[in-house]
């Protein structure tokens, strides 16, 4: 279309108007730059000569020139440069909302044993059994949600706030400081309930697993076997930790001084007694 001689003298007037045109606008370049040398009578000088190029018929060629040949190089670099970035980008998200939607959060709602009172956090067994699934490379995240001192009625008060995040599967470790305070029986089923079914009614494909407990002798017979019962009753529509205290409970070396809570070895075996329930259900999960 055109001949090399043309096309080169093209080029030649192009550089000539760009060289023309930096001059004109040397002195609001300057300006923009912060430079404040520069005077009004420059900056009128200036604006009549670039006032003059603007009506000449080579300048106005010259912007007829950008637009038809420079503006659509440059928007053709813009598109490339854009396409190029997004490429480099769309995995990276990809990644992240793929490892995103394959976590699942197992959630422990529970007092100064899910807590691990007296103990550093990373010692209590919700701790201990995220190590045991992380060492499988099962995509579950561990939320220790205990709260020493916590009742059944003060888990129902923060289980809504807890339901925000997603919940997978539910581990409800809630009761015994009820039956320390001999509390009503019946409240505290009432309660650990109510927790079961707000989570079912917000995340209907959850799975409950209910860490068993069993109430302190001097309460009395009739007390201790309708507490124990409360944990069966529920398990008809959850899993079951019979005993959470199982081979810990009574033991002295396996338990703080105040014979309550359990030593960081003691942890290690309440973690035993809930992976027996919470790893085949991890299993099955994680097929899905």
């Amino acid at each position: 279309m055109f001949s090399a001689e043309g096309l080169k003298d093209s080029h030649s007037r192009i550089f000539t108007r760009l060289n023309h045109a930096g001059t004109s606008l040397s002195g609001i370049h300057r300006q923009v730059a912060g430079d404040s040398r520069l005077t009004h009578a420059e900056m009128t000088e200036e604006g009549e000569l670039l006032k003059n190029q603007k009506r000449s018929p080579g300048f106005k060629k010259f912007c007829l020139f950008c637009l038809l040949v420079l503006t659509p190089a440059l928007s053709n670099a813009i598109i490339a440069k854009s396409s190029t970035i997004c490429n480099q980008l769309k995995p990276v998200a990809d990644d992240k909302n793929s490892k995103k939607k394959s976590t699942r959060t197992i959630l422990f709602l529970g007092n100064s044993l899910t807590a691990g009172y007296g103990l550093q956090k990373s010692q209590a067994f919700p701790a201990l059994l995220q190590q045991k699934i992380d060492s499988l490379g099962w995509n579950f995240e561990v939320v220790n949600a205990g709260l020493s001192g916590e009742t059944s009625a003060g888990g129902l008060r923060r289980i809504n706030w807890l339901l925000k995040r997603k919940v997978d599967i539910l581990v409800l470790e809630l009761g015994a400081n009820d039956a320390l305070r001999g509390l009503s029986l019946d409240l505290t089923k009432s309660n650990l309930q109510a927790i079961i079914d707000s989570t079912k009614n917000k995340y209907p494909r959850v799975t409950i697993i209910v860490a068993g407990m069993l109430a302190p002798p001097n309460l009395g017979e009739e007390y201790t076997d309708k507490f124990r019962s409360i944990f069966t009753v529920l398990s008809k529509d959850a899993l079951l930790v019979p005993f959470l205290l199982e081979g810990v409970g009574g033991v002295p070396e396996l338990n703080l001084p105040d014979g309550i809570h359990p030593t960081a070895e003691g942890h290690k075996i309440v973690a035993e007694n809930v992976w027996k329930v919470l790893k085949p259900l991890l299993g099955s999960l994680k097929e899905n």
